[in-house]
């Protein structure tokens, strides 16, 4: 079924201003503020770092001011049971600094630790409507996932509080893949409303622009799903070399001989091509072309071994951030300092242009 006309126009225009900023990244990435993040369920696997982090660190380094969010409250919006939250953010710091995410240049915040931020959801959720709401695909996926049929509160007003994180910083880039960009829109919206309803168009709040991620999506090893961690179809970016072997060694291929990439009839074997040209920086035909009719025995043992090799250097930093749990806190303590300091600063901004202070 093709794409109804709005919404391809919707991301024709998205990937329009996502191209010019990817220029202007290229040219000179002064005055540019990337929000990112993740929710803290506990430590990552391959998926996000091919898909995310690996761009995420790029940016960083290309001199892109970046702040990162650990999205502790997301991971109340649609579960009962939280589980061990600060062992989770732990879990989820040690990865971030070990694929290279910087703290001299990186600011990690929490949710819960920035009250302002989650200050700005009251005003903000008096310009979208129940309907804008309801119809956001990513809260209707979040609840078929959690198998409810009654949405709570926090997963209804989910995009604004999203809106709050990229807006009270002046996030004006934040990196997500065509399925986060209906999100964007809706910050897109909010930044808008405001600015037109309480500030008489001055701009208070920048719409921020979606940079399109060109990253792979990074099947599972049951080759049906995105990498999950609750189907266990994952490498953990913690897994040991053995581990990691065993667990190409089990991935889901099929009965061909001859290796080729073809991700739309063997999605299997395409996904550890792409794994493999991940790593080696090359295109996954080429390392078809290689393997030739030598199977998929061959395929899983060069993916296997060229993950771990791409992987050691993360994964022995990895092992020496475990060794210090203090630091990976304080780190965060700092970021929760300077986000507190950026938020209390917005706050009192839009307290000030809605004649709210007394």
């Amino acid at each position: 079924m093709s794409e109804p006309t709005s919404t391809r126009t919707s991301y024709d225009t998205s990937q329009r201003r996502s191209d010019e900023l990817w220029e202007k990244i290229q040219k000179d990435p002064s005055g540019l503020r990337m929000l990112t993040g993740d929710r803290p369920t506990g430590a990552l696997h391959i998926g996000h770092y091919f898909g995310s982090l690996r761009n995420r660190v790029r940016l960083q380094d290309v001199g892109i001011e970046t702040w990162v969010l650990v999205a502790d409250y997301q991971v109340i919006t649609d579960r009962e049971v939280i589980g061990d939250i600060r062992g989770s953010v732990r879990e989820l710091l040690t990865d971030y600094l070990a694929v290279g995410l910087d703290p001299e240049r990186s600011t990690f915040f929490a949710h819960s630790a920035v009250p302002a931020l989650n200050q700005l959801m009251l005003p903000f959720l008096s310009l979208v409507t129940q309907p804008e709401l309801e119809r956001n695909p990513t809260v209707k996926a979040e609840l078929a996932a959690a198998g409810k049929s009654a949405m709570g509160g926090l997963l209804l007003t989910y995009p604004v509080h999203q809106a709050a994180d990229i807006l009270f910083c002046g996030g004006n880039v934040v990196p997500v893949g065509r399925d986060q960009l209906p999100h964007i829109e809706q910050t897109r919206v909010i930044a808008r409303r405001f600015n037109e309803r309480y500030a008489d168009g001055d701009q208070v709040f920048i719409e921020p622009d979606a940079l399109l991620s060109e990253a792979p999506t990074i099947l599972g090893l049951d080759g049906e799903h995105k990498m999950s961690k609750s189907r266990g179809n994952t490498v953990m970016l913690r897994m040991d070399e053995t581990e990691t072997a065993k667990k190409i060694k089990k991935a889901k291929t099929d009965s061909e001989r001859v290796i080729t990439y073809d991700p739309e009839n063997r999605p299997e074997v395409a996904n550890l091509l792409t794994i493999a040209a991940q790593c080696l920086d090359r295109t996954p035909e080429s390392i078809a072309e290689e393997i030739g009719d030598k199977g998929s025995g061959t395929l899983k043992v060069m993916t296997a071994e060229v993950l771990n090799e791409h992987l050691a250097p993360i994964r022995a930093r990895r092992h020496e951030l475990e060794q210090d749990p203090e630091y990976l806190f304080s780190v965060l303590r700092a970021g929760n300092e300077r986000a507190n300091e950026v938020a209390d600063a917005t706050l009192a901004r839009v307290r000030e242009v809605m004649g709210m202070v007394y």
